[in-house]
Formats: C-alpha cells, structure tokens, sequence
C-alpha cells in the first residue's frame, strides 16, 4: 500500500445500531462529522457517544475508515465474511495504510481530516457480526478522524497524506 489511496465506498447510519446505508457522497463538516450519520453533531446518537449537548465534542468522531484490504485479509486468513458496511466504518478505502495517518492530517475528496486514533474492533461489533472478528481486526479495524475543513467526500476520491 502506498501513502495515497482511493474511498471505495462510503456508508453512514441514521441512528446508533442501525444498519449502515451505502451512499454515493456524503458532506463532511468541520467539527461535526458527516451529514446524516449517527455521530454527526446534530445528530450524536451512536452507540459510543457519552457526552452532553453542552460539552464540547470528543475527538475522533467525525468519520472513521477501514482499509479494504483489512476486510479482504480476515475473510482469507479468519474466514469471516462481513456484508457491505457490516464493519460499521463511514469510508473503505483502497492502497493507502490508514494506521499511519494517525496524527497527520489527509484529504480524502474535498475534505481536510486529521487522523485521532486507532479505530479498534469493539465488543459491539463481535455481537452484531460473528465471534472471532476483534481478533481478526485487533491493528487494522481502522482509522477514527476529525474533519478539519468541510467538503464532499465521493468513491473514487482520492485520499492523499497532506504532512
């Protein structure tokens, strides 16, 4: 994989353990995630949100990616199939190593993003898919960002390391 890549495919959810919709773009915003998902600001209501209307947002909730190579690798090497946007990530992306965006901002589409933190497997999503699935994705469950400057984010797009 090299420093620069593609988003494959884009998913949002409307509420905290909804299923993930495919899109065709999605509006990323500054400060607030992306339009029409679970942890967009206006919206907060995912799983993993705990704080007030009144506190200041947490970082790393604004869009999390997963590298398409990461779904492919443990359905070959754990045999655990997940459906489209099973995963629970907003952005799948192709040839870019998503862990070494962590602290560095990137541009994916339109967008300008910073990289917060690893994107760990969670117990939550070993319940809704299948046992074996933290330890399949433990170090390549993906990439939580913030959105530092708004704009459109489309598959296709390229994601490309801006430091």
């Amino acid at each position: 994989m090299t420093g620069s890549g593609t988003v494959e495919r884009i998913f949002t959810a409307p509420e905290a353990e909804a299923e993930m919709e495919e899109r065709t773009d999605v509006e990323a915003i500054a400060g607030s995630g992306l339009r029409g998902d679970r942890y967009f600001r206006e919206i907060e209501t995912g799983t993993f949100v705990e704080w007030d209307a009144d506190e200041d947002r947490h970082d790393g909730y604004d869009l999390t990616l997963i590298e398409r190579e990461a779904v492919t690798a443990i359905e070959r090497e754990a045999g655990i199939e997940l459906a489209p946007g099973e995963h629970r990530r907003n952005v799948e992306t192709r040839e870019v190593a998503l862990n070494h965006l962590v602290g560095r901002r990137f541009r994916v589409g339109d967008a300008v993003c910073r990289g917060d933190r690893l994107c760990e497997p969670c117990a939550h999503l070993q319940r809704i898919t299948q046992d074996g699935v933290l330890q399949a994705l433990a170090h390549r469950g993906g990439l939580r960002a913030d959105v530092l400057e708004d704009g459109t984010i489309r598959p296709g797009d390229a994601i490309e390391p801006l430091d």
